[in-house]
């Protein structure tokens, strides 16, 4: 009899529209090839139906995945993953520029790729506190959001990061493209954020919920969006994809929170337009500040391209 493990996976909205074999690939951190196989074999089904290699999915579909036979439980898989780049590392702490549709670490429903499961791929040794899977992250960003991450390797490091974010002493500077044209155009969204009543994968702006905090300014103006620079003071989660929702200003590609998705697919966006820019923190061995910056990814620069041969 077969010890074979049968799973019905959720997609996140961090992979909408993926290549089946490359989303399947990600949530499960096993191989493409691998998947394929899977899919050959008919052991990958959507709906009573089994699925074809070049299907795409969407946020929201449910797979049936007969799973390969176990080879021992692991929580972190240490898998490389393409394009995460170190941007800074020494005996403290590593900077990493995140690409879209990595989590920052396993959990439930997605226990492949990862920052952390990455790193250690790398060779690189993180700080131990807390949970095993999430050694040495000090903050999160969503699988759906790409740019900067600090990951702590010390646990001198992992203290005092986590006490700067705790205070709100961290710049965390992020761009991102909304949905028609802010007034004002540079201001202070205060509204607290909590999960949404009814649906608890989102969340939302009620009025018992946490103190969240983010601040903005125009950056560029194009025919029915705005490109805005966001200074968060606290760190929600989904908390500026929240904010301009609940201003009526979702995110260009946020379907999860209202965007248009007939302007999301004339940008060719198949995610939050939403990037961590910039991050600035006092080190916790030398007692300096520093600061790093990072560039769009390609998914979003040509969305910006896009716009602009529009507004021609």
């Amino acid at each position: 009899m077969s010890n074979r493990e049968k799973r019905n996976l959720s997609i996140p909205e961090g992979l909408n529209q993926e290549r089946i074999d490359t989303a399947l690939s990600r949530l499960l951190g096993l191989s493409r090839n691998v998947i394929v196989g899977l899919i050959e074999a008919g052991e990958i089904v959507k709906s009573g139906t089994p699925v074809g290699k070049s299907d795409k999915v969407l946020t929201g579909d449910v797979l049936e995945v007969l799973l390969p036979a176990a080879k021992g439980e692991a929580k972190l898989v240490a898998t490389p993953i393409d394009g995460l780049k170190v941007v800074y590392d020494d005996e403290y702490l590593i900077v990493i520029d995140k690409p879209v549709g990595i989590a920052a670490h396993p959990s439930p429903g997605w226990q492949g790729a990862t920052v952390v499961g990455a790193i250690f791929a790398a060779g690189y040794q993180l700080a131990t506190s807390g949970a095993a899977e999430r050694q040495g992250v000090v903050h999160r960003l969503d699988v759906g959001t790409s740019g900067l991450m600090v990951v702590a390797k010390n646990e001198i490091a992992y203290s005092s990061l986590k006490e700067q974010f705790r205070q709100r002493s961290v710049s965390k500077v992020y761009h991102a493209l909304v949905q028609g044209h802010m007034d004002p155009t540079v201001g202070t969204i205060d509204a607290p954020i909590d999960r949404h009543p009814r649906e608890d994968y989102r969340f939302a702006v009620v009025a018992n919920g946490k103190p969240s905090i983010t601040h903005y300014k125009t950056l560029e103006v194009f025919p029915a969006v705005t490109l805005l620079e966001i200074e968060l003071e606290t760190g929600r989660t989904h908390q500026i994809r929240v904010h301009f929702s609940a201003l009526h200003h979702p995110l260009v590609g946020d379907q999860t929170y209202g965007s248009d998705p007939a302007l999301a697919q004339k940008l060719k966006i198949a995610r939050p337009w939403l990037h961590a820019k910039q991050l600035a923190f006092t080190h916790p061995g030398s007692g300096q500040q520093i600061s790093f910056s990072s560039d769009y990814p390609e998914d979003l620069t040509r969305s910006l391209e896009l716009l602009s041969d529009l507004a021609r």
